[in-house]
Parts: C-alpha cells; structure tokens; sequence
C-alpha cells in the first residue's frame, strides 16, 4: 500500500528518453471502479513560478511501469500517448 502523499513526492521519469516530467500532482479515479484511470503530473511554473505554469500531463494508469521508492518510471513514446489538460478544467 502507499499513500498519496507518498506518491506525490516522487520524480516521475519517462523511460523512453529518460526525462523527469515533474512530480504527480493529481491522480483521476473512476468512482463506479474505485481504480485509478491516470496520474496528473503538476506542469512547472515558469520563472520562478511567477508568470503562469506549463500545461499539467495526464499519463494513462496502463503506461505506469514501476513505482520506486523515489522514481516513478512511465513509457509513452511521443507526445500522442499524452494527454495535456487545460488549467480551467
């Protein structure tokens, strides 16, 4: 079991090419399922988080590879396998 406190603290690295995308700052559950459908990873803030952030980055629960004690490792292989959400949702 971990907790989503826990969960949130983590890097999450794409394996592909091995890029941090941020930390997991949302998570979306299907409430008829009770399961995780995706992660939201937080976009970044841009200068110094001042002057608005990056678009958050849904990542889909299928393509969580492993989640380490500090890492999570994630596989998409192009921008087609992510999702980007609008910040207004």
């Amino acid at each position: 079991m971990i907790k989503i406190s826990e969960f949130q603290i983590k890097d999450v690295v794409n394996i592909t090419d091995g890029k941090r995308l941020g930390n997991i700052g949302d998570i979306e559950i299907n409430l008829e399922t009770g399961k995780i459908e995706a992660v939201i990873v937080s976009g970044a803030g841009k200068v110094l988080g001042l002057f608005g952030r990056d678009e958050d980055i849904v990542i889909a629960w299928k393509n969580m590879l492993k989640i380490g004690e500090d890492v999570i490792l994630v596989r998409y292989k192009d921008t087609s396998e992510i999702k980007f959400r609008e910040e207004d949702e």
